[in-house]
């Protein structure tokens, strides 16, 4: 993948988190506060806990920093797969971010 769709995809991935936590708050009391700076998003939440997802570009990856750890992701073609072959990004985002947030989150890839 080039450079440019790499930035295309990685880009349209932090979209979908901003807005599926805007999608959150407006159907829950989860109030997550959700700030981008350039290529990163931090989800901040009630009880002072973060989820950090930025990209890096020189390696085409997508990191994630949650309490569970940190996390890489590429795209393989259709998703965003763990780099050690533990699952797709949302479905890892939801789980640690059910996991900070104390409820049930879904979010959208």
């Amino acid at each position: 993948m080039t450079d440019l769709e790499f930035m295309d995809r990685a880009e349209a991935l932090l979209a979908r988190v901003e807005q599926s936590c805007d999608r959150i708050n407006d159907e829950s009391d989860a109030d997550i506060d959700n700030q981008r700076v350039g290529g990163m998003v931090t989800l901040s939440f009630r009880n002072g806990t973060q989820i950090v997802v930025n990209l890096q570009k020189p390696l085409q990856e997508v990191w994630m920093a949650a309490r569970a750890g940190g996390f890489h992701y590429r795209f393989d073609g259709s998703q965003w797969s763990d780099t050690k072959g533990q699952g797709e990004f949302f479905a890892h985002l939801a789980r640690y971010a059910s996991e900070q947030a104390g409820q049930p989150l879904t979010f959208e890839g």
